[in-house]
């Protein structure tokens, strides 16, 4: 019985599978209940410490932690380094603060780690691809953000290599305000204008919001050789050594990176300071020139606290009709029109604020319609008072001049 059941069973089985089998109902899809990840919790900010204790923190995590050696190296190498001038955040200016932070670290780096060979820093020695220590020094709000009134300074420390082309080590600290001077160095004070710059912006992108094991900046990477002489030229104006100055700058400019405002800048200076009156002119539209192509120039006007006229001190203003008629040729050659904005540090009420830097803004707009008559259908006066401080440290001194500026923007018309 068992044989002959097992053999119906079989037969039955074949005379199913010759018949078409039924339609299977599609079945859902079962459905997996994943239960949210918590929210990452973010990690909190480093303490703001005292001034030299926050230099100290940055620059020990920086040569501490650094990816260092590089593959094939000998175990007792010595890794050549040199020092781009650190520079504020925002403006990319170097001031007192930055130029003692950078001494401090070469103080640091020879005391403490024998491992590094600090070279100056010089074209030469940017040509045997060294290791390039950066830093920013920025004012910061309560919030740690680089808006309204400063109370605190970021301090951003980034070793790049240029053999690697990659960064291979980053320091942060935050530092209390007391006791720093952010007072410009005298390139930087005396410079008439300010914009965004390429070559600075990549110094500034290639040490904020990186990492160790990031590129560096390319508009950084491919300016370096003459950023180490425009560092030198800086270093000789500020030494009053003018005429070494200028043949830097000129050196500088002639190079295939030699495009740059700060290199401009210079050039106006140095032939200012020389009493070369028609280069110092030139040199002043090549400003003007790089600020409209940027459609941005600010210009480091000075006026009577409170008024909307210039500062009667001659030895501040007496550039100003050469700045003005500049600018004014300059605009009115282009197509574009142009708004010009006045601004102001955070001092006094800013409904007044706001007002003030309006008169400002069309005082200078009808300086430049006296010259250029066809500006005065082809541009505009705001104010802006406060609210787009660059500076923001409330000194309304020489440190937050730029605070004070007016800014003349390329629009479509």
């Amino acid at each position: 019985m068992r044989y002959t059941s097992v053999a119906c069973i079989l037969t039955v089985l074949a005379a199913c599978n010759s018949l078409p089998a039924p339609p299977v109902a599609p079945q859902p899809t079962p459905v997996l209940a994943i239960s949210p990840a918590p929210p990452a919790t973010p990690a909190a900010p480093p303490p703001i410490l005292p001034y030299d204790d926050a230099v100290l923190s940055a620059a020990n995590a920086l040569l501490k932690n650094a990816q260092l050696p590089t593959p094939g190296a000998p175990p007792q190498a010595r890794y050549t380094v040199v020092i781009d001038p650190l520079v504020d955040g925002m403006t990319g200016a170097q001031s007192s603060a930055t130029r003692a932070m950078g001494q401090q670290l070469a103080t640091l780096i020879r005391s403490n780690y024998p491992q590094y060979d600090l070279q100056p820093f010089t074209a030469a020695a940017v040509a045997r691809n060294p290791l390039v220590l950066i830093g920013t020094f920025t004012g910061v709000n309560a919030a740690r953000q680089t808006t309204g009134t400063r109370e605190a300074f970021r301090i951003c420390f980034a070793l790049a290599d240029l053999k690697s082309g990659k960064l291979v080590s980053k320091g942060l600290a935050f530092s209390k305000p007391d006791d720093v001077d952010s007072t410009p160095l005298a390139s930087f004070k005396d410079a008439p204008a300010w914009t965004d710059d390429p070559a600075t912006l990549g110094y500034i992108r290639t040490c904020q919001g990186t990492k160790a094991g990031d590129p560096i900046n390319a508009l950084y990477a491919e300016r370096i050789t003459a950023a180490a002489t425009v560092a030198e030229a800086i270093d000789a104006y500020d030494a009053g050594r003018y005429q070494e100055s200028l043949d830097l700058y000129t050196s500088a400019q002639r190079s295939t990176a030699g495009d740059q405002f700060r290199v401009y800048n210079g050039l106006y200076l140095a032939h200012w300071k020389l009493g070369h009156r028609d280069r110092a002119e030139d040199a002043f539209g090549k400003i003007v020139d790089f600020g409209l192509q940027q459609k941005r120039l600010a210009v480091k006007f000075l006026f009577r606290p409170g008024a909307t006229g210039f500062t009667a001190d001659t030895g501040q203003t007496s550039a100003y009709p050469l700045w003005l008629k500049t600018i004014a040729a300059r605009a009115a050659g282009s197509t574009s029109c142009l708004e010009i904005t006045g601004h102001t540090s955070a001092t006094g009420p800013e409904p007044l604020n706001e007002r003030l830097s309006q008169l400002r803004a069309e005082y200078v707009k009808t300086r430049l319609e006296a010259s250029a008559p066809a500006l005065a259908k082809r541009s505009i006066a705001n104010g802006a008072g406060s609210q787009k401080m660059l500076v923001g440290n409330g000194r309304d001194d020489a440190s937050d001049a730029l605070d004070r500026r007016v800014e003349f923007k390329v629009m479509a018309c």
